[in-house]
């Protein structure tokens, strides 16, 4: 499945610079066997539940992530950004999130109460320690491959023949991530990255930042995993 992002990525920006650098690591998080699974539909239901509960705690720890980049920031444009970011997920995204997983038989209440699996605490501890032992270019680096990645994987499967649509459960999820609003999240996210690298000395910093960057795209794809286990 190809992916091409270079809509959203500046040639030679940062974003551009660390995905080129760790293309494989990358590749196997957004052209997951999962990812390719939710394309064609046939991914069992039982996976995509267990996703979903797991997103939902996830959403929780980048909510706080959000609020350290906002004691992290030194400029109150990106304060303010970072709170506009934390808004956005406590009192939307979390509450889409719980209106689709209702859909799916899925209560907020057992959601909340369920056991964080071993993907999850990897991952969101893994920015979360980024943000505190490092800056706010530290952590939205490990934070870029979640956001700009879900836009990554939604527009290559809609350009994806094997894609299937009509029919397939999981075409809401693969709309809300392909949706213009998302993409321009997504772009929002790699322009960030790009001025903070700018404003922080990322080129001094490249090989620390590509090992953060390299990690978080392999936590990704170790969630994908943490799914795609129940699905064989």
């Amino acid at each position: 499945m190809p992916v091409v992002l270079e809509d959203l990525a500046t040639p030679g920006g940062l974003f551009d610079r660390l995905r080129r650098a760790v293309r494989s690591s990358w590749d196997s998080y957004v052209d997951h066997a999962f990812v390719r699974a939710l394309g064609d539909g046939s991914l069992p239901d039982a996976s995509f539940r267990h996703y979903l509960i797991q997103d939902y705690l996830f959403l929780i720890h980048f909510a706080r992530a959000y609020a350290l980049a906002a004691y992290k920031a030194d400029t109150l444009e990106d304060m303010r950004a970072a709170s506009r970011s934390m808004t956005a997920i406590l009192d939307l995204e979390m509450g889409l999130h719980v209106r689709y997983c209702a859909g799916w038989g899925l209560d907020e209440a057992a959601m909340a109460a369920a056991p964080e699996a071993q993907a999850t605490l990897a991952y969101t501890r893994f920015v979360l320690e980024r943000g505190l032992s490092g800056d706010l270019l530290d952590l939205h680096v490990a934070l870029a491959p979640c956001i700009i990645g879900y836009a990554d994987i939604a527009a290559a499967l809609m350009a994806d023949p094997a894609t299937r649509l009509e029919g397939n459960p999981y075409r809401a999820w693969i709309e809300m991530y392909a949706d213009p609003d998302y993409r321009a999240v997504a772009r929002a996210q790699v322009e960030l990255l790009d001025r903070l690298g700018d404003r922080r000395g990322a080129a001094a910093r490249f090989p620390d930042l590509l090992r953060t960057f390299d990690s978080a795209s392999r936590l990704e794809a170790g969630f994908w995993d943490m799914g795609w286990t129940l699905a064989r």
